[in-house]
């Protein structure tokens, strides 16, 4: 079987950002045993990188069409991650766009209430008198109102001014957003138009990966041939396990209860139905038979995978058969693996609880929907997954 992208063994190395000393219980960040622990860490990060460029390199020498499928896996998980990143950014401009469209129509109702409150100041002074201050100054027959007139005109003279100046400035406001609104929209339409070319990019780079397939395809010519395959690719998981047990008790994994405490209670990584089971014939040829080690859950195009129970991050990165792999350690010997996926969301080292996503399907269309290999084991030894997942499909 196939699988998908996540970060190569350059990814893997460059993903050696440290864990804070807090969630590794260390006493401050910069103590020494905080140093320590951190070296440690860094020191396994590196290792488990070098596994992954091992690997790497033995698959360019000895396989030059599964080092085709391997880059154009990887190309593709980078390709989706950027249109995702765009998706994302035009989201958010999209939300700061309707926001200052809003805050516009906001001012220009306050603008209008404004005008009507300015003509208001217009017509009571008009109703009190279009003489001017002057005139009712010079005005000796009305001089006891005169004093009560000036506080009037005094008073409607503010009000105009301040309601002049409000005025002012809701129309600068206005202007500043308009300017903000059409460089805002400016933006939207440059990302939208990203987007537009980086699904094209997508695309093309899912098509190559469709002509490595198809290669790789035309080399097995029959049934022995195909076996035989599947033995080596079975191997090669079985030799990355045993040289992640060597690092794995170095990478600490505190999950909040012990995993077999959870048997028969995880949750499904991914909603879907299980067209292959644990123990099921995977192969039958005269030279002998394979069987599945894991379920293979058929779910939906672009179906995000679920971390099921609290882990760490101990491999993610592609390997032969499986594509795309990653794998958590649940502690005391526990791991999971997700293969098949076309992108991965986490790197080595990271922590995952119940629920995080950790990886995505592969949204293309076509005949058939993706499907995410699912394995639990315990140190070498594959178990069956159903009995630890809750329910049954």
């Amino acid at each position: 079987m196939n699988l998908r992208r996540i970060p190569s063994w350059k990814t893997a190395a460059a993903a050696a950002a440290l864990l804070s000393a807090a969630a590794l219980g260390a006493p401050a960040a910069d103590s020494p045993a905080a140093h320590r622990a951190h070296a440690e860490l860094a020191r396994v990060r590196a290792q488990i990188a070098a596994i992954a460029k091992r690997r790497d390199a033995d698959l360019q020498r000895r396989d030059a069409l599964g080092a085709a499928l391997r880059r154009a896996d990887l190309a593709i998980a980078a390709k989706r991650r950027t249109l995702e990143s765009l998706r994302t950014a035009a989201a958010a401009a999209r939300k700061r766009l309707d926001a200052l469209r809003a805050e516009q129509a906001r001012d220009l109702a306050a603008l209008k209430q404004e005008r009507r409150a300015l003509a208001g100041q217009i017509v009571a002074a008009y109703m009190i008198g279009r003489r001017e201050q002057i005139e009712l100054l010079l005005n000796q027959s009305a001089v006891g109102e005169v004093g009560r007139m000036l506080a009037y005109y005094g008073y409607f003279g503010r009000a105009r001014a301040a309601q002049i100046a409000a005025i002012r400035g809701r129309m600068q406001s206005l202007a500043a957003v308009a300017r903000a609104t059409g460089q805002q929209a400016m933006h939207l339409h440059d990302l939208q138009d990203d987007a537009v070319k980086a699904l094209a990019a997508l695309g093309a780079a899912r098509a190559q990966r469709a002509a490595a397939l198809q290669a790789a395809a035309a080399r097995v010519q029959s049934a022995e041939q195909r076996l035989a395959d599947l033995r080596r690719q079975q191997h090669s998981v079985e030799s990355l396990i045993d040289q992640l047990a060597r690092v794995i008790p170095s990478f600490p994994t505190r999950p909040a209860k012990n995993f077999v405490a959870m048997r028969g209670r995880l949750p499904w990584p991914v909603a879907g139905r299980v067209v292959d089971r644990f123990g099921d014939v995977r192969m039958d040829a005269a030279q002998g038979r394979l069987r599945w080690h894991g379920l293979l859950i058929r779910t939906a195009p672009g179906a995000r995978v679920r971390a099921p129970y609290f882990g760490r991050v101990v491999y993610a990165d592609w390997l032969q058969g499986l594509g795309l792999l990653l794998i958590l350690s649940h502690g005391d010997g526990y791991l999971s693996l997700y293969a098949h996926a076309e992108v991965l969301y986490k790197s080595v080292g990271d922590w995952v609880a119940p629920g995080d996503v950790i990886a995505a399907m592969s949204s293309a269309p076509g005949p058939s929907p993706p499907e995410l290999y699912f394995e639990i084991r315990h140190g070498r030894t594959p178990l069956d997954p159903q009995a630890w997942l809750a329910g049954r499909r």
